[in-house]
């Protein structure tokens, strides 16, 4: 007799087929295991387009480079390209910003003193007022901007002593 241990699909085709419940456990058993061989194998091999990629490349000829036979120099008449900064400029030396409007500003794709000093007060307010903050005042970053990217921090510093919070005093 079937006992209350087997599960109800096992009794319920043994019912129907007469097929004993060590066919159905053994089934169960190879199911399993192959499920098991699949996954394992699987994750030890390489995708087919990888294995193609290497087999293409040794059927592949080695060429050899060629041996530059001029050894002398070349000298070039233009002038260099300026560089562009790799990294953001700290826009948080200027007075007003802090470290949530310069993430707010870098979203915008103000990340330099030059690009802060080219952007229009207006642009800069909507930015602000998207971000919910309302309340600053950018009316003097591009002033501040164009002296902190040109270097002249003699007037940058007058500049922001004059200022609080972004804003001038008298």
């Amino acid at each position: 007799m079937i006992s209350g241990y087997y599960l109800p699909f096992v009794q319920a085709a043994q019912q129907d087929a007469g097929i004993p419940p060590w066919v159905w456990i053994l089934l169960f058993i190879i199911v399993v295991l192959l499920v098991w061989w699949w996954l394992t194998r699987s994750a030890n091999e390489e995708p087919p387009h990888i294995e193609a990629h290497h087999e293409e490349q040794s059927e592949l000829p080695h060429v050899e480079e060629p041996v530059a036979t001029r050894t002398e120099e070349v000298a070039f008449e233009t002038e260099p390209l300026p560089v562009q900064p790799l990294v953001p400029d700290d826009l948080t030396i200027l007075e007003g910003i802090g470290p949530k409007v310069n993430s707010i500003l870098q979203a915008a794709g103000i990340a330099t003193f030059a690009q802060l000093a080219g952007a229009d007060v207006v642009r800069l307010k909507e930015i602000l007022v998207a971000a919910g903050l309302q309340f600053l005042d950018p009316t003097t970053w591009p002033e501040q901007a164009a002296l902190a990217a040109q270097g002249k921090w003699d007037e940058f510093e007058k500049l922001t002593a004059a200022l609080k919070g972004g804003r001038r005093v008298a």
